[in-house]
């Protein structure tokens, strides 16, 4: 019992660092999906680079053992030190953290538990220098265990958004995260639907929005420069003349905010 009550003492004072170290964040946005390659790595990217046009933003990705955010974004340094605190890459004027930004190798693999990785998640949070932000996306692991659970838990985001694409399988997976989400109140802001069109169709997360009595943000249709921006580590919101239905989904998330 005294031993129990020892690790939660020291539980709850790591948490009390977490928030005093995000302090300086004003806005916190999860980027959630139930199934894998459904594209939430791809919207958390332009995400941040949308806003960072105007905004501090940070990015965090809290996908430990499989980190793909360096590679979407041609980031290939390696976080530094600085007063016992991790600094971020800045590309595109986000602040960039990623697991893989402490790797030797992009391809090393990570074999761990859940209690590791939420861990690491913890120390993320706690030792990385953020500073002032109007905004932190956090791209989210697919899944609805350990590493959503922490985050949510511990950060608390401002809201959730819910990436999929239109097949049933990954609806039903979405609809799983738009449930967790509520379970452990954290406010949902709305679904994405991508990667719509010929191949998989288009519907299926605007008819879970609407079962769910949510928001539905939009849909992106399979493009291959969509496909080809994250080959080319170049966000395509850069581009926004060419991505109007982002654009569309940016504007219903601003909406949804303000």
């Amino acid at each position: 019992m005294i031993g129990m009550q020892k690790q939660n003492r020291a539980f709850e004072e790591r948490v009390g660092k977490i928030g005093k170290n995000v302090y300086g964040i004003k806005h916190k946005i999860g980027v959630m999906s139930g199934k894998g390659g459904v594209g939430k790595t791809t919207v958390a990217v332009n995400l941040a680079a949308h806003l960072a046009k105007k905004s501090k933003v940070g990015l965090l990705d809290a996908d430990i053992d499989c980190p793909n955010i360096n590679r979407f974004m041609g980031i290939s340094e390696k976080l530094s030190l600085s007063e016992d605190k991790m600094i971020p890459v800045r590309k595109f004027d986000i602040e960039v953290v990623s697991f893989a930004s402490l790797q030797e190798r992009e391809d090393q693999p990570i074999i761990w538990r859940g209690p590791m990785l939420s861990n690491a998640i913890m120390q993320l949070l706690e030792h990385v220098k953020w500073g002032d932000l109007d905004y932190l996306i956090i791209d989210l692991p697919p899944g609805t265990s350990d590493a959503p659970l922490t985050v949510m838990q511990i950060l608390k985001p401002d809201g959730m958004l819910i990436v999929t694409t239109p097949q049933r399988v990954a609806v039903t997976d979405a609809k799983k995260s738009v449930n967790m989400a509520k379970k452990l109140d954290v406010p949902i802001m709305g679904i994405i639907e991508n990667m719509t069109g010929k191949v998989f169709g288009s519907g299926g997360g605007e008819n879970a929005a609407k079962e769910l009595g949510i928001s539905f943000l939009g849909r992106l249709s399979l493009k291959t420069s969509i496909a080809r921006s994250a080959e080319d580590g170049k966000p395509f919101a850069l581009k926004p003349l060419e991505h109007k239905e982002f654009n569309l989904i940016m504007d219903n998330i601003k909406a949804g905010l303000e």
